[in-house]
């Protein structure tokens, strides 16, 4: 499990701004369902001021995508167009008390979307797709000038600190050296990680084992976490049979048949490795008359 802040907790569990925005005037789309996380934001503009009067959010991520997402929303709110635009995403982290490392990249797709929105009040062109000659990490299609403006904008110095704040090299590990010549490219040389101390076995205990009750508690848990952002969109989730790694749910209400019920399937499938800390299968409750 990530060691998440309290305040990464409450805009998860309680996200701000959530939902569609009406009367929208600008409307910035980033990442995709594919990957793993996408994002949609939403503002409100005042045409004279040019002030965010309202923005709001619609994310499929993991939690700090969502708290992100929502803590971005309330440090735009109330301010000029150019004002926010000087948000960066180390002021995402920074109001929500810390990302883990692995989850910055959560922060940047903030920014994008920030980015993306106001282009498109503004009656700009801005697009995060790419030439196939510039993309560096094509399993989440990342291109060399998102990472260089990245690792500037960051000071990130070793590839792991670029996978975690881009997601680049995070899949096949074809695109290591092209990221690194990146960083050459930026910082003039090459770092290498700090490697962290080893501590004796004594000191680095064994993580317990879940009993079966404590393994289902911790997936009802896990749900009923979800359930509210389901009911926003007047859908539901319900547990119906836990069969070793595959977890068989009943969609329900506005979720059940939609176009995006395999997108929410992988979202719950996400939150569930995340809390068991395994790897496990989320199915709809069908699939059990094939299994």
């Amino acid at each position: 499990m990530w060691d998440y802040s309290e305040k990464v907790r409450e805009h998860f569990f309680n996200p701000r701004n959530s939902g569609p925005l009406e009367n929208a005037n600008g409307t910035g789309d980033v990442g995709s369902i594919k990957c793993g996380d996408a994002l949609r934001l939403m503002l409100k503009v005042n045409p004279e001021s040019e002030i965010i009067e309202d923005a709001h959010f619609q994310t499929f991520g993991c939690g700090s995508a969502i708290a992100s997402s929502s803590a971005l929303t309330e440090i735009i709110k109330g301010k000029t167009l150019d004002d926010a635009l000087k948000v960066s995403n180390q002021d995402i982290a920074d109001y929500l008390d810390g990302l883990p490392p692995e989850k910055m990249h959560c922060s940047v797709m903030g920014r994008e979307a920030l980015q993306a929105a106001v282009a498109n009040y503004r009656g700009e062109e801005w697009s995060d797709d790419h030439e196939e000659g510039d993309l560096v990490c094509k399993c989440f299609a990342i291109d060399a000038v998102m990472i260089e403006d990245t690792v500037r904008a960051n000071g990130l110095k070793t590839r792991e600190e670029v996978t975690n704040y881009t997601k680049a090299g995070g899949g096949c590990s074809a695109c290591h050296e092209k990221i690194e010549d990146v960083l050459i490219a930026v910082n003039g040389r090459l770092y290498s990680s700090e490697p962290k101390p080893k501590k004796a076995p004594a000191e680095s205990p064994v993580k317990p084992q879940l009993t079966n009750y404590q393994r289902i508690r911790k997936i009802e848990d896990t749900l009923e976490a979800i359930r509210p952002m389901l009911q926003r969109d007047h859908g539901d989730v319900t547990l119906v049979e836990v069969d070793g790694k595959k977890i068989y749910v009943a969609l329900s209400g506005a979720c059940q048949g939609c176009q995006m019920e395999a997108a929410t399937l992988g979202g719950i499938q996400h939150k569930l490795v995340e809390a068991l800390g395994e790897l496990v299968q989320v199915l709809p409750v069908g699939a059990m008359a094939n299994h």
